[in-house]
C-alpha cells in the first residue's frame, strides 16, 4: 500500500502545528482563490476547485513539508494572459480551455521528472526570477485598479497602457465601489503589523494572533458582502458583485483533448510550466532551509505534475505554491503536508456548504485581496544588493523587469533565459587568468599581483580559473601567445589546471594549436595539478601523446623545480 514517507514517520506531537496551520491557510485560501480566479478571468468556483484535490496529491507526492499549492498570482495571471491571446471570450470555452492547459502543465511536468530536469531550475539566475516576479506582481496589482475603483477597462493591456487608462478614468469612478476597494485595502493593512502589535501589546497568546492577524482577508470578504447586501448596493449603487456559486464538490471531467487546442495550448503550456516549477521550488527551498529539511527537484515534479493533473480532472486550473499562502503555512505551525490535507477538507466543505453566502461579494474587495497579496513580492533589495556587488546582474534584473512589464509575460521570461545564459557565456568567455610566483621558500605559488613571490623569468607558470570550452578557447590562446610574444626570456609555460574540471573538443583542439605554436618558437608546455577525469578523458588523444606525459606534474612546485633544473 503506498503511503507517503512523511505519514510513514508521522508523530502525534506534530498534530497541533498541523491542524492550527490547516485552518489558518483555509481561512487565506478560501478568498484569496476566488480573487485569483478573479485574475484568470475565470468564475471563482473553478478556482475553489483548484484547491481541493490538488492539495490532497501535492501532499502524497510533493517533497515539501510546507508548500501550500493552490491557485497563486502569477499562474492566473499567465493563464488569464492565455486565453485572451487564443482571443476566447466565452466563459464555458475559456474554463474548458483552462482544464485542457491544467492537464498539459502536469504532464509536461511529469515528462521533465521522467528526463530528469529537476535542475531546471538552475537555469535562471536569482535577479533575473527577481526582475521578472517584481514585475509580474505590478502588472496583477495594475489589474486590479479596474475593480477596486468599479472602471470599465480592458483585460490583458500592457501594464503602461493599464496605467494610463487608470489615471484618465480615475474620475469616473465607481465611488461606492472605490470606498469597498479602499477600504478593504485598509483593513488588510491594519490585519497584518499594527493588529499584530496591538495584540502583543494586551499578551495575546502566539496562536491567536497568527489566526487572527491572517484573518484579514475573511474580515474583508465578511464585512464588504454584509454591506453589499445589507445595503443593495450592487442594486442601488452598481456595485459589481461574484454572483452565483454553484454549491457542491467538483465532479471528475475529462478535459478537452482536441489535437488543434493541445497543439495551440503547448507554447503556453511549457512556459507556464517552467514558471511553475521555478516560483514552487525556489519558495519550498527557502522554507525548508530554515528547517534543515530537504527538497527534492525532482520530487517536486511529481507532487507539482500530479496536483495540475488533479485540478485538470476536478474542474480548475493551473496551480503551483503560492509565496504568500507558503509563508502563512510555515509561520503558522505546518510540520508536515497534513496541514494542506486539512486545508483542502475545509475548501471541499466551503464548497459543499458555504458557497451561497458568497453571491453578494463585491469585487472590488477580492481585488484589495490581490493587491495586497502580490506586494509583497516586489523586490527592490535584490537590485540594489545587485547594483553594489555586480553591476551586470542588476542589468539582467532590469533588462527582465521592463521586459514582462513593456511587452508581456512570455517575452520576459524568454529574455530573462537568454540574459542568464549570455551573461555565464560573457563571464566564462574571458575567464581570469593568474601569473603565479613561488610564496617564500613554500610550495605554494600565487598571483603575482597579490603577493611577494619569487619567479623564474624563463618558466612563465599561469593558473587558468575556468572550465575550457568553445566559448573561451581563443581567448586562452590568445593570452598565452601575447605573453610569450611579450617575454623572450620564456623558454617554458606551465599550465596550472587546479581550476578546470572539464576540456571539450573546441578546448582540445585549442590546446593542439597552444602546443604546435609554442613548438614553432621553441617553449615548451607543461599541465600541472590535472585532475582525474581530465586527465582520463586526455589519455588515448593526439594532443597527450605530442605532449609527453612526462610533461605532466603532479603539482606546480614538482614542475618548477624539474623545470628549474633543466636550465
Amino acid at each position: 500500500m503506498f503511503l507517503p514517507e512523511w505519514l510513514k514517520h508521522y508523530q502525534k506531537e506534530q498534530l497541533n502545528g498541523d491542524l492550527i496551520a490547516g485552518i489558518i491557510v483555509a481561512v487565506v485560501l478560501v478568498p484569496q482563490s476566488m480573487a485569483y480566479g478573479l485574475l484568470a478571468g475565470l468564475p471563482p468556483e473553478v478556482a475553489l476547485y483548484s484547491s481541493v484535490l490538488p492539495l490532497l496529491l501535492y501532499a502524497a507526492f510533493g517533497s515539501s513539508r510546507t508548500l501550500a499549492v493552490g491557485p497563486v498570482g502569477l499562474m492566473s495571471l499567465m493563464t488569464g494572459a492565455t486565453l485572451i491571446e487564443m482571443d476566447i471570450s466565452n466563459v464555458n470555452d475559456m474554463v474548458s480551455t483552462a482544464h485542457t492547459l491544467a492537464l498539459l502543465i502536469g504532464i509536461i511536468l511529469l515528462l521533465m521528472r521522467v528526463a530528469r530536469l529537476g535542475s531546471i531550475i538552475n537555469f535562471l539566475s536569482h535577479p533575473v526570477i527577481s526582475g521578472f516576479v517584481s514585475a509580474s506582481a505590478i502588472i496583477i496589482a495594475l489589474s486590479q485598479m479596474k475593480h477596486i475603483f468599479g472602471l470599465d477597462i480592458p483585460r490583458g493591456l500592457p501594464a503602461y497602457e493599464t496605467f494610463y487608462q487608470v489615471a484618465s478614468q480615475i474620475p469616473q469612478s465607481n465611488l461606492t465601489t472605490t470606498v469597498i476597494g479602499i477600504s478593504s485595502l485598509v483593513l488588510l493593512w491594519a490585519f497584518k503589523a499594527p493588529l499584530v502589535k496591538l495584540l502583543t501589546s494586551i499578551s495575546f497568546s502566539e496562536s491567536a494572533i497568527q489566526f487572527i492577524s491572517k484573518s484579514g482577508p475573511l474580515a474583508a470578504v465578511v464585512i464588504s458582502t454584509f454591506g453589499v447586501y445589507y445595503l443593495a448596493l450592487d442594486t442601488q449603487h452598481q456595485v459589481s458583485i461574484i454572483g452565483n456559486i454553484p454549491p457542491g464538490l467538483p465532479g471528475i471531467i475529462l478535459p478537452n483533448l482536441e489535437l488543434s487546442l493541445i497543439r495551440e495550448l503547448l507554447p503556453y503550456a511549457i512556459l507556464i510550466a517552467l514558471i511553475g516549477y521555478l516560483e514552487s521550488v525556489s519558495i519550498a527551498k527557502s522554507m525548508a532551509s530554515q528547517k534543515r529539511q530537504k527538497i527534492d527537484s525532482n520530487k517536486e515534479l511529481v507532487g507539482l505534475g500530479a496536483a495540475n493533473i488533479a485540478s485538470a480532472i476536478s474542474g480548475g486550473y493551473p496551480v503551483a505554491g503560492g509565496f504568500g499562502r507558503s509563508m502563512v503555512n510555515f509561520t503558522a505551525g505546518a510540520n508536515s503536508p497534513l496541514a494542506s490535507v486539512i486545508t483542502a477538507c475545509l475548501v471541499a466543505l466551503t464548497l459543499l456548504v458555504l458557497t451561497p453566502l458568497f453571491f453578494f461579494l463585491p469585487k472590488a474587495a477580492l481585488g484589495a485581496i490581490i493587491v495586497l497579496a502580490v506586494l509583497p513580492l516586489i523586490d527592490a533589495h535584490t537590485l540594489k544588493h545587485a547594483w553594489t556587488y555586480d553591476r551586470t546582474d542588476a542589468f539582467s534584473l532590469l533588462v527582465t523587469f521592463f521586459t514582462v512589464l513593456i511587452i508581456d509575460v512570455e517575452s520576459g521570461i524568454i529574455a530573462g533565459v537568454i540574459m542568464s545564459i549570455a551573461l555565464y557565456l560573457y563571464r566564462s568567455s574571458q575567464p581570469h587568468i593568474a601569473i603565479v610566483g613561488q610564496v617564500g621558500d613554500t610550495e605554494h605559488y600565487r598571483n603575482i599581483d597579490r603577493h611577494e613571490v619569487n619567479v623564474d623569468q624563463k618558466v612563465l607558470a599561469m593558473r587558468v580559473d575556468e572550465n575550457l570550452y568553445f566559448a573561451n578557447t581563443n581567448f586562452l590562446e590568445d593570452t598565452v601567445m601575447r605573453l610569450v610574444a611579450d617575454n623572450k626570456a620564456i623558454n617554458h609555460i606551465v599550465l596550472i589546471c587546479s581550476s578546470i574540471s572539464v576540456i571539450d573538443t573546441s578546448g582540445l583542439e585549442s590546446l593542439d594549436d597552444i602546443l604546435y605554436r609554442l613548438n614553432k618558437v621553441d617553449v615548451k608546455l607543461h599541465l600541472a595539478e590535472i585532475k582525474g577525469p581530465v586527465m582520463d578523458k586526455l589519455r588515448g588523444t593526439d594532443f597527450l601523446n605530442n605532449l609527453g606525459e612526462e610533461n605532466v606534474f603532479m603539482s606546480t612546485h614538482q614542475a618548477m623545480q624539474a623545470l628549474k633544473s633543466d636550465h
